[in-house]
């Protein structure tokens, strides 16, 4: 299967730079994985196609500061910082550019002298492994110097970080949202509860593997970055009850359906517990716990676009994705969303 099967074509004035003063009147497509047309909705009317016995698995992790801006000690020069997988209470995995005016042995003050990091050794997927020394807690003095890290496509400042969050993230962690859930609002979710859907939490630090751009023309050549997840013994029991009662289990984006999908057996039972992930899901993967998704719309030939792919079908996915260009939809982190049913 060759990466060139999930290309489109995406005027760049349909990516979106700011999220929508209301979070749930973002445009919603719908794709129904047993008939060809679409639908377009509004976000708020997802409660439409829920039904009491469904189950709605949310990624409550939270994103933290990773972007730091520092300078290399003796030299001065400007050194880029991105925070990506924490290893233990110092060392973490990040990506450093320009990566390659710093190898191992440089150091980096942020802030003044607030925060300050060794770089330690390359990883294999080319960022660094860097150590910091700080007094105090590390967390505050990552608030005072480290800002959102926007993706790269998003241009226009974020006058309020907490719209690159959900309402309802928790855990600290990740280095870019999981923006399927920033459609959602407390009352919206409340809507859904009282209907008889119950809402679970689960998470996964969103870090390389989720936007990490597929360089293999075969894209079974790809490897994914391991990113860590966990899902409690109660999220655990929601799925088995939701699957006993003939529920629906929908997943709110692509970083729960890989925690999920991670996490189950064959027969479709998740295990509670914790982990690293690196599942790569692309046609021709069997759905073990998965039937709904709610999701944004993704990349030209990213591993987003197959997973989605993987679930409704690739050429259903890229109809619907032309209808949406049609339709001028807005893309990416901050646009609109997609029902897939």
């Amino acid at each position: 299967m060759n990466l060139s099967e999930f290309d489109y074509e995406l005027p760049e004035a349909l990516i979106a730079q700011e999220p929508l003063e209301r979070r749930d009147e973002s445009r919603m497509m719908v794709v129904r994985k047993d008939r060809a047309e679409v639908g377009h909705r509004t976000f708020k009317d997802l409660v439409e196609y829920l039904t009491p016995g469904d189950a709605l698995l949310i990624n409550d992790t939270r994103v933290i500061p990773a972007r730091l801006i520092g300078q290399k000690a003796g030299a001065g020069a400007q050194v880029e910082v991105l925070l990506l997988t924490r290893k233990d209470l110092r060392r973490w995995e990040a990506l450093v550019r320009p990566g390659r005016r710093v190898p191992a042995g440089t150091r980096i003050t942020f802030g003044g002298g607030l925060l300050e990091c060794a770089v330690l050794e390359k990883t294999d997927f080319g960022g660094r492994l860097v150590e910091f020394s700080f007094d105090g807690p590390f967390e505050e003095a990552l608030e005072r110097v480290g800002s959102t890290p926007l993706p790269p496509y998003i241009k226009k400042p974020l006058a309020d970080r907490g719209r690159y969050q959900t309402v309802y993230a928790r855990q600290d962690g990740s280095a870019a949202a999981p923006t399927a859930g920033l459609h959602f609002t407390p009352d919206l979710l409340d809507r859904i509860r009282s209907m008889g859907v119950v809402i679970a939490p689960l998470l996964l630090h969103v870090g390389l593997g989720t936007f990490r751009p597929v360089q293999a023309e075969d894209i079974r050549q790809h490897r994914m970055h391991e990113e860590y997840y966990q899902i409690s013994a109660e999220t655990a029991r929601v799925i088995a009850e939701t699957r006993r009662r003939g529920g629906r289990v929908v997943a709110v984006g692509t970083t729960a359906t890989r925690c999920l999908e991670s996490a189950a057996r064959d027969d479709g039972r998740v295990s509670p517990g914790s982990g690293w992930t690196g599942i790569f899901i692309y046609p021709g993967y069997r759905f073990k716990v998965v039937d709904a998704l709610v999701t944004n719309f993704h990349l030209p030939k990213s591993t987003l676009i197959m997973m989605v792919a993987a679930l409704a079908g690739r050429e259903k996915i890229l109809a619907a994705y032309r209808e949406a260009v049609r339709q001028r939809y807005r893309f990416f982190s901050f646009g609109d969303a997609m029902l897939i049913i």
